[in-house]
C-alpha cells in the first residue's frame, strides 16, 4: 500500500500571472475638530461631529464620531484630496456644518456652536433675536387628571 501526500499551497494566488495584485492603502489625514460654545469658548463634550466625505464625485460615506472632555473629535480615515462636509450637532445648540478641503496630512478645525436664533423672516427683522421655543423636545400641554374626591360619597336618592 502506498500513500502519497500532496500539498496545496495558498501562496500561489498572490503570484502575478494569476492577476491578482496588491494595493497599497491611499494615504490618510488626520483631522482634528475642536468644538466649542460660542458664548465662553469651553469645550463641549459629547457632540456628535458628522463627517461626509466625497472625493472625484462619488460618495466616501459617513463617519460620526463624540467629542472628548476637551472637546476634541479625532479621525485618521479620511483620504487625503476629499472634500468634507464636517456637521455638529449638540443638545441646546444650533446645528453646525462646514465644508473643508483636506489637502494634507493634517488638519484642525475650530467650531464655536451657537444658541439656536429665531428663524429668518421677510416681514420682520428677526436678526440677532433668540428663538422663540426654548430647545429640547416641544409638546403640547397634556391635560391634568382631575384626583378622586375622598370619603365614601352617598348614592344618589338617599336621604342625608
Amino acid at each position: 500500500m502506498v500513500v502519497s501526500l500532496v500539498f496545496v499551497s495558498a501562496v500561489h494566488g498572490q503570484e502575478p500571472e494569476h492577476g491578482r495584485k496588491y494595493k497599497p492603502l491611499p494615504p490618510t489625514a488626520h483631522i482634528t475638530v475642536t468644538v466649542e460654545k460660542g458664548f465662553n469658548n469651553k469645550p463641549l463634550i459629547n457632540a456628535a461631529v458628522i463627517f461626509h466625505a466625497t472625493r472625484d464625485g462619488h460618495n466616501d460615506g459617513n463617519l460620526e464620531v463624540k467629542t472628548d472632555e476637551d472637546g476634541k473629535a479625532v479621525i485618521d480615515v479620511i483620504e487625503i484630496g476629499s472634500k468634507v462636509t464636517v456637521q455638529v450637532i449638540a443638545n441646546g445648540f444650533a446645528t453646525s456644518a462646514q465644508d473643508i478641503d483636506v489637502d494634507g496630512p493634517t488638519k484642525e478645525l475650530v467650531v464655536k456652536m451657537l444658541r439656536p436664533r429665531a428663524q429668518i423672516s421677510g416681514y420682520q427683522d428677526n436678526d440677532g433675536k433668540d428663538a422663540q421655543t426654548k430647545p429640547g423636545v416641544q409638546e403640547p400641554p397634556h391635560p391634568q387628571a382631575v384626583a378622586p374626591a375622598t370619603g365614601n360619597p352617598k348614592p344618589a336618592g338617599t336621604p342625608q
